[in-house]
């Protein structure tokens, strides 16, 4: 809590760059699944976009943190 309290702006930076990589996928496997019941061809193409999303978020993305 003291970072988002006192950080500075690379505190900030890291904390946008963790919910670019863990924050948008949640919310769009949130409305794939709200979705599901109602289309589930839009479900479908949300899903698995989603699935690419955080496949290559996590991975190229996070290989460039270490």
């Amino acid at each position: 809590m003291n970072l988002l309290i006192g950080g500075d702006a690379f505190a900030w930076t890291i904390l946008f760059l963790m919910f670019l990589a863990f924050g948008v996928p949640i919310i769009l496997l949130i409305v794939g699944l709200i979705l599901w019941k109602k289309n589930k061809k839009a479900s479908k193409v949300i899903l698995i976009s989603t699935a690419v999303y955080a496949l290559i978020g996590l991975g190229m993305c996070g290989i460039m943190f270490r």
